[in-house]
């Protein structure tokens, strides 16, 4: 058998038709990926998808600001989640799913700004699947920015909190 034939029964098991179904059902449902399968065949069908800004008109009413003795010093600015992506300090989420910054919901958070963390201590937990996986701190640090609510959608890759 030559190489080209061995190709072509490789790819006889894949229904092109099918991935084009799949792909169209994505678009028609607004789905990020989707996966069938069927004895050994397996496909999974994948897009990006990019988030929705929106422009906030201004109100049409000007608050007066405070005195400026009441005004308090300013923190240093929490970075952005673009600034923190690349902030060597990012935590990302390691999968697609559903962020939890606390055990419970009665529970305090694992971290909030500011908290003091150790390399491999449990500062979130991302739920797919219905299994909760633990998100530990890569290193040893302060917690600077947290990106996430508790509850939040997630993508793969995400910044989740930043550790200095």
């Amino acid at each position: 058998m030559t190489q080209s034939s061995k190709d072509a029964g490789a790819d006889a098991g894949i229904d092109a038709k099918l991935v084009r179904r799949l792909a169209q059902m994505l678009t028609e449902t607004d789905l990020s990926e989707i996966e069938v399968e069927k004895g050994d065949l397996r496909i999974r069908v994948a897009r990006t998808m990019t988030a929705a800004t929106y422009a906030v008109p201004a109100p049409a009413a000007v608050i007066a600001p405070p005195p400026a003795a009441a005004v308090a010093p300013a923190a240093a600015p929490a970075p952005s989640a673009a600034e923190a992506a690349a902030h060597p300090g990012a935590v990302a989420s390691p999968m697609v799913g559903t962020a939890y910054r606390r055990p419970s919901p009665d529970a305090k958070a694992f971290v909030e700004i500011g908290s003091q963390v150790k390399q491999g201590e449990k500062v979130l937990l991302v739920e797919a699947m219905k299994t909760f996986n633990e998100i530990v701190a890569p290193r040893s640090g302060t917690v600077t920015a947290i990106f996430v609510e508790d509850g939040q959608p997630v993508e793969y890759g995400q910044s989740l909190l930043v550790i200095e």
